[in-house]
């Protein structure tokens, strides 16, 4: 049986961009998503967490790991215009939103990469601050690979964050103590917790 007007016009509309408006520390935002991007419709509240309490320097050098539709990377970018931001993810369509949402909000200083964890980032290429709001479904091995990469790509003095289900919260902590010889629990809610590394400075 051939769908109904109706259907085809519903179909239609599940099809069409999903836009919506967040102001992420104290920046308006525009953002558009799709069914099947994780949160499409409004801020997460880990993305939030993230946000709310990380700190970035104008100058810093940043990447966010499994970017979505990129309000993470976008915000960092902003926050530190004389740096470089680069947003990856291992889905073609996040890529595609990101990027669309960077041009969508005039931001310059960010690219997208179509990347599982770091592997497609040139290896030369170091950071200042890396964050990640880290999904539970990636499995404990990609988990400790992405910490692992993440950590060996800080520049001395960087910052490493992470934000998870607080129910993960005690093996992410065993992860980055085992992987980065430090860790320290920043905010810990009732769903989410936030975790991050720093690495030392250089010495001398």
């Amino acid at each position: 049986m051939p769908p109904t007007p109706d259907q085809t016009q519903n179909l239609d509309q599940i099809r069409e961009d999903i836009e919506f408006e967040a102001t992420l520390r104290d920046r308006p935002f525009r953002f558009h998503s799709t069914w099947g991007l994780f949160s499409p419709r409004e801020i997460d509240v880990g993305t939030h967490l993230l946000l709310d309490r990380i700190e970035v320097n104008s100058a810093d050098d940043c990447l966010d790991i499994g970017c979505g539709y990129g309000p993470i990377g976008l915000t960092l970018a902003r926050l530190a215009p004389e740096g470089r931001t680069l947003l990856v993810d291992k889905d073609f369509v996040a890529v595609e939103y990101a990027e669309k949402n960077a041009r969508a909000n005039a931001i310059d200083n960010a690219d997208v990469l179509l990347s599982n964890g770091l592997a497609q980032i040139p290896t030369d290429r170091e950071f200042d601050l890396i964050a990640t709001n880290l999904p539970a479904k990636i499995g404990n091995e990609l988990t400790t690979l992405i910490v692992a990469d993440a950590w060996a790509r800080l520049r001395p003095g960087g910052r490493l964050y992470l934000v998870t289900l607080s129910g993960m919260r005690k093996f992410i902590q065993r992860v980055i103590q085992q992987q980065c010889g430090t860790y320290e629990k920043v905010k810990q809610g009732g769903i989410y917790t936030l975790h991050r590394a720093v690495k030392p400075p250089t010495k001398g």
